[in-house]
């Protein structure tokens, strides 16, 4: 595994910032922040596990025709996968038919176990890939939990 260029390093780091302030906010901030943080927070979690899946159906499309036959469709369907995880658990929310909670423990738990798919890009991704995918989805799945355990 190679080490991560800087700019996808940063900018990687740099996109668990706004999760990091909205987990801030619901254990640090007055009650009145703390459900559209929460819906923030799941929002903002969703977006970039969608954005994730969009990154895989990317490489799926980036790679040689003869290795993408050798993945059997594995790939793509894995980068449409988050998206329809994200609109599932948005849905019962804005219904009113459940809280909160559920659906970011569901999607923080989706975000701790996406590491299994970039595991499996193997040649298709960059040797750093691990190196940046690693961090960054343990980071955002607990900082996700750690939203619905507030």
């Amino acid at each position: 595994m190679r080490a991560v260029p800087d700019l996808p390093r940063w900018l990687g780091l740099a996109g668990l910032l706004p999760q990091i302030g909205l987990v801030a906010a619901l254990y640090a901030g007055p009650p009145e922040w703390h459900e559209p943080a929460a819906l923030l927070a799941y929002l903002y979690a969703g977006l970039i596990f969608a954005f994730l899946g969009g990154t895989w159906w990317g490489i799926a499309a980036c790679a040689p025709a003869a290795h993408r036959r050798r993945t059997h469709g594995w790939v793509w369907i894995a980068g449409v996968l988050p998206s329809l995880i994200a609109f599932a658990g948005l849905t019962p929310l804005l219904l009113g038919a459940l809280p909160i909670e559920p659906s970011l423990v569901a999607l923080g738990g989706g975000l701790l176990i996406s590491p299994a798919v970039d595991a499996r890009l193997g040649a298709l991704a960059p040797r750093w890939w691990m190196g940046l995918r690693l961090p960054l989805s343990l980071g955002l799945g607990a900082l996700t939990i750690a939203a619905a355990l507030a």
